[in-house]
């Protein structure tokens, strides 16, 4: 038992696309090198040689930082595994060492209590081990470790960091149990690490351990080991998972958490998993979910707000809560196959999530707001423009191994079908049926609506294709009734055709799907059209009241200062004023701008590059006189 739907794995997907591949490229080249750099600036990496005994002094910097090693090691696995660098793979190589000399004789691996047992805030790490599960981060640590060691594995074929996790894992299960330990960590995680160390393993035991955590919220047995939180909303320990219908609490928590659920109900066929999964999604997606595809309304708590509470200027938005979206919806898409999860992942990657990290790779941002003065610190006291680095740096490591991870989430296959999920330029190769099928992808999506498919069976098969038409151009900005397009007739002709002869469009869970018997060299060509469009908000969003919005494609505009004359906070937008779309390949590595009378807009990840200054995205909405 597992997902109906499997994904075309990191390591058969090459991408070759023109915004992405430059952003990998980055990502790679000087990404992961700067937040290496950083980690060792920072101590991040001395606590693990300290751990070892290869160094003395005490613990620095907060006790989950063991965590940005390991995504950032992540990273570096994917991006070795795109392209094999030896310099790189040794640094990897000495880390890991590094690393295992720091795990404790039976497993245990959490720098800040092995470097000085006796130096331990009761409050923060626990007196002992396990005994803060809500604040310490021990297994949100290592569950960082699995992910990590699972994708070194898969990219270079080593076991050297999967057996430190393997150790880790093996303590963890010791331990914890219905008839052991009974608690659960305070920031999730490890559940999605555990599910990873069962499918490249095959021990059941990770598995089991990884639904215990899960089940054991909101049932614990000894409600003082709260402590300080009266609140277990926020990590989610109010209720048990399968009775939450509300999103509430930390955001990136929660997301996590949905993550290890849809994991754990694909493999258990667990149908109150699913239910609950199903109904958080519709809270999130109808009720808090940003059209930038940002969730988590309020610095306080890096939370959910209430519904509908989208505010703009004060909007949290972080950026590892736009990355756990991501993953979440593309959880859901493999259980369900609806290409509605793909929609909200799509309008997330292009907008409220790749906005976190600059385009010189080096400068990120921890919070997203859709609105601006140029002035006021949202961003963890760094100002309006990124930030080089963090004291709490989960975002800029997150973003390194997200980004690595994409070619992941291209295609899927099921059964005697293949799903394109993301139109971007690429080269892939699926089994289906037994037989090897070569994917070609051409387009310059997201600036164009032309996608090309070339497909080279290595002999003669039949198969679906299964092609996405998204929601935005079928007349829907979000799968729900949160956002709505003014010209709510704007649904918009897709057309298709295989070698050159029509297809009908006849839309199915959001696939168009085409049945035949493939041969090598057969072409799909599908055109989308991209025709900006004015959003407006539920009526229930109070800041987003008389103001509408644009966006093209998957792509979200915004408006900056520095395009219109010093000032966008104050801009309005006619009903009237034509939007003209013209492509500058010279600006922000090559966007798609549009005009509408004396407005300029851009897209809204490539704001905040050219200095401080105000920024909006929802602009003061002049209609038209009847």
């Amino acid at each position: 038992m597992d997902y109906p739907l499997v994904p075309v794995i990191f390591t058969n997907v090459d991408l070759t696309d023109h915004l992405w591949r430059p952003r990998l490229e980055t990502n790679r080249r000087v990404t992961i090198p700067y937040d290496f750099a950083r980690c060792e600036e920072t101590g991040r990496i001395a606590n693990f040689a300290k751990a070892a005994g290869r160094a003395d002094g005490p613990h620095e910097g907060r006790f989950y930082n063991d965590s940005d090693v390991f995504k950032i090691i992540e990273g570096a696995a994917y991006a070795l595994n795109a392209h094999p660098d030896a310099e790189a793979e040794a640094y990897v190589d000495g880390l890991i060492a590094l690393i295992a000399e720091a795990q404790e004789p039976d497993g245990y691996l959490y720098t800040a209590r092995t470097i000085d047992p006796a130096a331990v805030r009761p409050d923060h790490e626990g007196s002992d081990r396990w005994s803060n599960l809500r604040v310490s981060h021990e297994l949100y640590n290592v569950g960082h470790l699995y992910d990590a060691a699972v994708a070194h594995h898969l990219a270079t074929g080593k076991r050297t960091l999967l057996d430190v996790a393997l150790r880790s894992a093996d303590l963890v299960d010791q331990v914890f149990g219905p008839d052991k330990r009974r608690d659960v960590p305070g920031h999730q995680q490890i559940e999605m690490g555990l599910v990873k160390l069962y499918r490249v393993t095959g021990i059941d035991r990770y598995l089991e351990l990884a639904k215990f955590f899960l089940d054991e919220r909101g049932n614990a047995n000894d409600r003082s080991l709260y402590q300080n939180f009266d609140n277990p909303g926020y990590m989610q320990d109010h209720l048990p998972v399968t009775a939450q219908t509300t999103a509430v609490g930390h955001a990136v928590r929660a997301l996590y958490m949905y993550c290890g659920m849809a994991d754990v109900a694909a493999l258990t066929g667990d149908e109150a998993y699913i239910s609950a999964l199903d109904t958080l999604w519709d809270d999130v997606v109808a009720r808090k979910t940003y059209l930038t595809g940002g969730v988590g309304a309020r610095h306080e708590g890096e939370a959910f707000g209430e519904a509908h509470e989208l505010p703009n200027r004060t909007a949290y938005a972080e950026t590892c809560a736009a990355i756990a979206n991501v993953m979440w919806n593309h959880h859901m898409f493999l259980l369900h196959g609806d290409a509605k999860y793909l929609d909200v992942l799509e309008r997330t990657l292009y907008n409220g999530l790749i906005a976190g990290v600059g385009l010189d790779g080096t400068t990120f941002f921890y919070a997203n707001p859709l609105a601006s003065d140029g002035a006021w610190n949202f961003n963890h006291g760094e100002g309006c423009t990124r930030s080089p680095w963090f004291e709490c740096s989960c975002c800029p490591t997150n973003v390194v191994r997200f980004l690595a991870s994409l070619p992941g989430y291209v295609y899927a296959t099921a059964a005697e079908e293949v799903y394109v999920n993301l139109y971007v330029a690429s080269t892939s190769s699926v089994e289906v049926g037994g037989v090897n099928v070569g994917l070609e992808q051409e387009t310059q999506y997201p600036w164009s609506g032309a996608v090309t498919l070339r497909l080279t069976p290595k002999r003669a098969t039949r198969f679906t294709l299964a092609v996405r038409i998204p929601d935005w151009v079928r007349g829907a900005p979000l799968p729900s009734d949160l956002y709505a397009y003014v010209d709510s007739g704007h649904a918009t002709e897709v057309t298709l055709s295989v070698n050159g002869k029509p297809v009908p469009v006849e839309v199915q869970q959001g696939f168009a799907r085409i049945d035949r018997t493939w041969q090598p060299g057969d072409v799909v060509e599908l055109e989308l059209p991209m025709t900006p469009q004015r959003v407006v908000s539920h009526d229930a969003v109070v800041e987003n009241r008389g103001r509408v919005a644009v966006e093209r494609g998957p792509v979200v505009y915004c408006a900056e200062a520095i395009d219109n004359g010093g000032s966008a906070l104050e801009l309005s937008l006619p009903d009237d004023a034509r939007l003209h779309a013209v492509h500058d390949p010279s600006l922000l590595g090559g966007v798609t701008i549009l005009h509408a009378g004396d407005v300029t807009l851009i897209p809204y990840y490539a704001w905040a590059h050219r200095g401080a200054g105000e920024m909006q995205v929802w602009l003061r909405r002049e209609t038209r006189e009847r």
